[in-house]
């Protein structure tokens, strides 16, 4: 007798590892999207932040104006980085390109200087940079202003394609996490509807069958998503030792954020699917539960 008495007792405890495992699952499905996000974004905001702008100087600028205009442009708030290339720097630039040597028929060396410069990421777009080029043309140090026009239209056009593919794939994973999650959570709570049940019909109320409950889901919830968080940090350092290169998109203050949501999701969505469950359970006739 008290042996059955004991495995009753066992039944009749909430099985709490199966949901932990399956919100961790969860989670750490939803955190690899998050770093693919994050990947993509870095990377677009590499190939942004590579757009060079060529101001070409008139050929008899003096030093003076020169860094003068120098000087400008790197209070610019457009500007990331900014180099100067002499005449002799841009013969040899035109050479490793594949360009005709004219010293041959050429005594002078016809190529301008020009002062280089790249664009920060927000900055990188077709209206604003013919804005910019307006702007330095107005100098009168300023001969021309070239940037690849087209390789800016065709990455606009791409980029923006990614970034609503990448924002639907992201609100889609996200309904079906947070619907996952609360099914995981209302079949663990399954099987504590009659323990729910006889704790009311003994006069218990609603905040003190809920409470434990509660607490429970949200150290549930937490245990989820440490364990998805530090699967998702070694699955990133296992990649990186595979690709290296990734490296250089890592961003630590990025990476702290999408942790700190997935522990956020993982407390929330377990305490409002338990409390919910509790509340229907309270609700139901004793009947409805078989």
């Amino acid at each position: 007798m008290a042996q059955f008495g004991k495995a009753s007792s066992k039944r009749g405890k909430p099985s709490y590892f199966m949901s932990i495992l399956g919100v961790t699952l969860v989670l750490f499905l939803l955190g690899i999207l998050g770093w693919l996000g994050i990947n993509s974004k870095k990377l677009m905001q590499h190939f942004k932040e590579s757009v060079e702008v060529q101001v070409f100087l008139r050929q008899n600028i003096n030093d003076r104006d020169r860094l003068a205009l120098q000087d400008s442009l790197k209070a610019k708030p457009f500007v990331k980085d900014v180099r100067y290339t002499d005449k002799e720097a841009a013969k040899k630039e035109w050479a490793k390109s594949g360009g005709e040597n004219f010293d041959e028929f050429i005594e002078n060396n016809i190529l301008p200087a020009s002062i280089d410069f790249t664009l920060k990421e927000q900055y990188v777009d077709s209206v604003q940079l013919a804005s910019i080029k307006q702007q330095l043309l107005q100098n009168t140090a300023v001969d021309e202003v070239r940037y690849p026009t087209a390789v800016v239209g065709t990455m606009q056009r791409n980029f923006r394609m990614v970034s609503l593919g990448i924002i639907a794939i992201a609100v889609i994973v996200s309904i079906l996490v947070i619907i996952l999650i609360d099914n995981t959570i209302r079949l663990a709570m399954f099987s504590n509807r009659f323990l729910i049940k006889t704790m009311q019909m003994v006069g218990a109320t609603r905040g003190f069958i809920a409470r434990p409950l509660n607490i429970r889901a949200i150290v549930n919830g937490a245990i989820s998503a440490t364990i998805a968080i530090l699967a998702l940090y070694g699955a990133i350092l296992i990649t990186e030792s595979f690709f290296p290169g990734i490296r250089a998109f890592f961003d630590t203050k990025m990476f702290l954020t999408l942790f700190v949501i997935l522990l956020l999701i993982g407390i929330s969505i377990t305490f409002l699917s338990t409390y919910r469950s509790v509340l229907k359970y309270l609700r139901m006739k004793l009947d409805e539960l078989y």
